[in-house]
């Protein structure tokens, strides 16, 4: 079969896998009304499955080249589904569907391809050059919005149904500039990371008590 499935990969897959799946929540699957709170936890699946398939991937020590790159080159093609176009469909479940909304529901995902590719060139660049794992990000980096988006999803019934969608929608524009704008992010350590998965269940629990109490 084409492809590599050893264990390295796992995490890649499932990532995409929920943002498949939150997509179908949010566009309404099976004759059902479209479910983009749903589509939210999805998305913050996704983000912790990434947030260790790298580190899953180095614990491999006998990767051949080919994996490697292989690896680079599907967890960007994952994070480009994941983390570019899920939260413009979810964008469009949570009321972005006037005809001025079209341009940031698409700059959104072109804006995250347009950073995966050139990370991908930067970081093949960067191999090349050293052994030692990156310490910091140019711009911001995709994966982020599994933490922003659900944490502006959670206020979304203080905002109200009528101005939720704007409001997302300039989080995207924003986030869409954020990605490809030259700054530098310092790589979070895994204490971060721990933090992060923190905030996320703390988000969690927050969104599903709002939903709870509409």
């Amino acid at each position: 079969m084409i492809g590599y499935y050893n264990y390295t990969v796992i995490l890649t897959y499932m990532s995409l896998i929920s943002s498949v799946i939150g997509m179908f929540f949010a566009a309404g699957y099976g004759g059902l009304r479209p479910h983009p709170e749903y589509a939210i936890i999805c998305l913050m699946v996704s983000g912790l499955c990434d947030m260790f398939d790298g580190k899953v991937a180095r614990t491999k020590k006998d990767r051949t080249e080919s994996e490697k790159k292989f690896g680079i080159q599907i967890d960007s093609l994952c994070d480009a589904i994941c983390f570019g176009v899920l939260p413009a469909v979810i964008g469009y479940s949570v009321g972005m569907r006037d005809w001025c909304d079209l341009p940031i529901l698409v700059m959104f995902p072109l804006c995250a391809v347009i950073r995966l590719a050139y990370f991908n060139v930067a970081e093949e660049e960067r191999q090349k050059k050293t052994t030692e794992n990156r310490k910091v990000y140019e711009g911001l980096p995709v994966t982020s919005v599994a933490l922003i988006l659900p944490l502006l999803y959670s206020f979304h019934k203080d905002i109200g149904r009528e101005w939720f969608p704007e409001v997302y929608g300039g989080a995207l524009f924003l986030i869409a500039l954020a990605f490809i704008t030259r700054f530098k992010v310092k790589k979070p350590s895994m204490k971060t990371m721990l933090c992060f998965i923190g905030v996320g269940i703390a988000e969690l629990i927050w969104m599903l008590y709002k939903t709870k109490t509409r």
